[in-house]
């Protein structure tokens, strides 16, 4: 029996290969592709590698073959959330005692953020990663043009029960100008850049599809996991957020926290009283990546309206996606790609979601949670 630790770090994944004369990740997948007469729902699959690879992104050499490493880190945490190992590794420290510790790093965590700092060390392409799961940034290499910032298994706490979790990352490229600091400082001024600087930003959902969604400052587009090939493959090309959805996702048990304007807001969309005149439906999964999913597709709005969710690691990269989608990412009052870092683990209420649904809600006012009983982080 294969020990659990095992799981994920000796994947029977293929590693990446790359061709000998060539920066760029070699491509095998065979471009499906019907024949003209065939129906409307005839159907090509353009893998992600291709893709990115053959200007989907309109990106260089040295991006194709960073995602090239990110998605084979995430094709190896897949194996692992979906191994019949997790449980034991769940139980492999105690649950928190308090709820200063929900959020202390799990087995699955450390084990995920090793897979993807593993890949990116080996990618040759990045100069330092900063991570949830560390305390200070990994510088890697003096010469990577790219700064990678991440969030390696979102929603883990939940994995027990099969809910859906997430990995989330950001890509930045590095400033060049910092070169001449010490390796301390640099990694951490370089991990501290504000979201419009973001080059490309993704997250992976882990659920009964694995879902590789993803934009490079042109559109955001989905990727679905084919188990028989091991490729993503372009299923939701150009996703376009509704400009209105019916759908707002918040933990609701804390409606007695909440200010006036978010509990007024909350009263006044699920009775059909806004500005849309339908009642809205409360769908809250409890894993930041599965309810943003969801809202892509459907529309409505997702928020943690608490200080609770990190700038850097989580709500940069998931605005730029939103943005890049047609919606909008908020703390509630400003927009989060031009707030500037100024902590790595910096925390703050985050609102994503539909255009209107977000400009409906910030109408409000107050909509940050400023009381957070039983909650010390």
């Amino acid at each position: 029996m294969p020990s659990p630790l095992s799981i994920g770090l000796s994947s029977p994944i293929l590693p990446p290969k790359h061709h000998p004369h060539s920066s760029r990740p070699s491509r095998q997948t065979t471009m499906a592709t019907p024949s003209s007469s065939s129906s409307s729902s005839s159907w090509s699959s353009t893998s992600l590698i291709e893709y990115v690879g053959q200007g989907g992104g309109h990106v260089g050499d040295d991006l194709v073959l960073l995602f090239h490493h990110i998605e084979y880190a995430c094709k190896r945490i897949a194996a692992l959330v979906a191994s019949p190992y997790n449980s034991t590794l769940s139980k492999r420290m105690p649950l928190p005692s308090s709820s200063a510790d929900r959020d202390a790093p799990k087995p699955l965590d450390i084990l995920s953020n090793e897979i993807i700092l593993s890949s990116l060390r080996n990618s040759g392409k990045v100069a330092v990663m900063a991570s949830e799961e560390d305390d200070t940034p990994v510088w890697i290499s003096d010469d990577g043009p790219y700064v990678v910032v991440t969030d390696p298994l979102d929603g883990s706490r939940n994995i027990e029960a099969s809910i859906p979790t997430g990995t989330i990352f950001g890509i930045y490229k590095r400033l060049a100008e910092l070169d001449h600091l010490p390796k301390e400082e640099k990694a951490l001024l370089n991990s501290l850049q504000a979201g419009t600087r973001l080059v490309a930003a993704g997250y992976v959902l882990y659920s009964s599809a694995t879902i590789f969604c993803t934009s490079f400052g042109s559109g955001t587009h989905a990727f679905t996991l084919d188990h028989s090939t091991g490729d993503f493959i372009l299923t939701h090309p150009s996703l376009k957020i509704p400009p209105r959805g019916q759908i707002y996702s918040v933990n609701d048990a804390r409606y007695f926290d909440w200010p006036e304007g978010l509990r007024k807001y909350i009263d006044t969309v699920r009775q059909g009283k806004g500005r849309y005149p339908k009642k809205y439906s409360a769908r809250y999964i409890c894993s930041l990546v599965a309810d943003l999913h969801r809202t892509l597709l459907y529309g409505g709005v997702a928020m943690n309206p608490r200080d609770h969710l990190r700038l850097v690691y989580e709500a940069n990269p998931l605005s730029f996606l939103v943005e890049q989608a047609g919606g909008k990412g908020s703390d509630g009052k400003n927009r989060i790609l031009s707030i500037q870092p100024i902590k790595l683990h910096q925390r703050l209420p985050l609102f994503l979601g539909s255009l209107e649904d977000m400009d409906e809600l910030e109408s409000y006012g107050d909509v940050q949670q400023k009381v957070n009983p039983g909650y010390e982080v």
